[in-house]
C-alpha cells in the first residue's frame, strides 16, 4: 500500500481521500469526485473488484442489476465503514463494486 501511496499522490498528484490501512481511496485535487480506489490483495472468498463506482441509490441498481440476471458475486451489504454495496461481473468478467455511502 506504500507504493500505490507514492504512485497515486506522489507520482499522480491525487490527494489521499481516505485510508483505512487495507483499502486506500485518492481524489483529483481540481475534480474530487474523481477518485480512484486501491484494495490490497485478498486471500478471502470475497472477490477484489477491478472497479468502483459509487451510485445514487445502489438498491434501485442492485434490484434492475437482479432483473437482467447479471451475475451478482458480493451480495447487497451494509460494511461497517459507511456504504451499502454490491459486486456484480461485467461482460468481460471483471468486478464492478457498485455501492452508496450510507446517510
Amino acid at each position: 500500500m506504500d507504493e500505490s501511496r507514492k504512485f497515486y499522490a506522489g507520482f499522480l498528484g491525487l490527494e489521499l481521500a481516505m485510508d483505512m490501512g487495507w483499502v486506500l481511496t485518492f481524489a483529483s485535487p481540481g475534480n474530487p469526485t474523481a477518485q480512484i480506489t486501491v484494495l490490497q490483495a485478498s486471500t478471502s472468498a470475497i472477490p477484489n473488484p477491478d472497479v468502483s463506482i459509487e451510485v445514487e441509490d445502489v438498491d434501485a441498481v442492485h434490484a434492475k442489476a437482479v432483473e437482467l440476471g447479471l451475475k451478482v458475486v458480493y451480495p447487497l451489504t451494509n460494511e461497517p465503514w459507511g456504504v451499502r454495496r454490491f459486486f456484480v461481473e461485467d461482460p468481460n468478467g471483471a468486478v464492478v463494486n457498485i455501492l452508496s455511502h450510507e446517510k
